[in-house]
């Protein structure tokens, strides 16, 4: 057995075909047959199921079909391993983070990856938590940015950044003579909320007991609309202290803590643990803990 006919073996899987998995892999359609022959040979089993106009792994294909796509990967991940040793950081970071993320965390992190690494391109892969937690599983991306605790056992995470969620209002609401405001009092007002979310779980959970007297008047996808609205006294809301910074600091809208309360959002860098990491994801990893430890916001 040779990569080669491993890929071959793929290529047919995928397409279903013959004579397409040849243009794949520029065999003739004779040549194609001849390596799964040499294949199921070597396996002693039948692997491709040639009956109709399709192809279609048996059972025993289904499980060579999983073991051969590590292979693979591994074997690409060692090829970009060792083209990258001993060289700077060059091709493209791939990195998942949530659209607040993106805008308020992230920046500064950035700015000095590009001013250390300039031969590197960043893209972008912007969703929620658990989405951005499906591609680095499956390999599409190379770091995620998210909310701490992950469940999975595949990803390690590193805690970079820690907020506490506080009362945004409107310098026009009466709650903006507050320094401090009971959620009893809270829920005597229009409240806006994310739509969906780690922060909208935490106020489903902060609210359980007082559920028959909210006033949720709108559920919005974003950030920014919240805080817009909330500066033009459509209600009130809870946010990330540093997501609503320069609002803040502008008198656009006023920051109060929670009485009874205390509500934080943690971040946290994750990689896979059971793959070679090229320099480009190595060198973004070194930036973003020397950040963070500056920060005094990050962990």
């Amino acid at each position: 057995m040779d990569f080669d006919q491993l890929i071959t073996f793929l290529e047919v899987a995928k397409q279903g075909s013959f004579s397409r998995a040849g243009e794949k892999v520029f065999r003739s359609q004779s040549a194609v047959s001849a390596q799964i022959r040499q294949l199921e040979h070597e396996y002693g089993d039948r692997l491709l199921d040639r009956s109709g106009k399709s192809v279609k792994l048996t059972p025993a294909g289904k499980v060579l079909f999983e073991y051969a796509e590590r292979l693979k990967n591994l074997r690409d991940e060692s090829l970009m391993a060792v083209a990258d040793h001993g060289r700077m950081p060059r091709g493209t970071l791939l990195v998942g983070a949530n659209e607040a993320t993106c805008l308020y965390v992230l920046p500064e992190v950035f700015a000095e990856y590009c001013r250390l690494y300039p031969g590197v391109q960043i893209s972008i892969y912007r969703n929620f938590s658990y989405k951005i937690i499906e591609k680095l599983e499956n390999g599409s991306i190379d770091v995620g940015i998210i909310t701490l605790p992950a469940k999975s056992a595949s990803l390690k995470t590193l805690p970079i950044f820690r907020d506490k969620l506080m009362v945004m209002v409107s310098p026009k609401s009466p709650l903006s003579k507050y320094k401090v405001v009971p959620v009893a009092e809270l829920v005597k007002y229009p409240l806006l909320f994310p739509k969906t979310g780690h922060t909208r779980r935490l106020l489903d959970r902060l609210f359980r007991m007082h559920i028959s007297e909210l006033q949720v008047r709108m559920e919005l996808p974003s950030i920014g609309m919240i805080k817009s609205f909330v500066a033009a006294d459509l209600g009130v809301s809870l946010v990330s202290a540093t997501f609503a910074r320069d609002e803040a600091e502008s008198g656009r809208v006023k920051l109060i803590d929670l009485e009874d309360a205390e509500l934080w959002r943690e971040l946290g860098l994750a990689y896979r643990r059971d793959r070679t990491l090229p320099r480009a994801t190595t060198a973004f990893i070194s930036v973003l803990k020397e950040m963070a430890a500056k920060n005094k916001k990050m962990v």
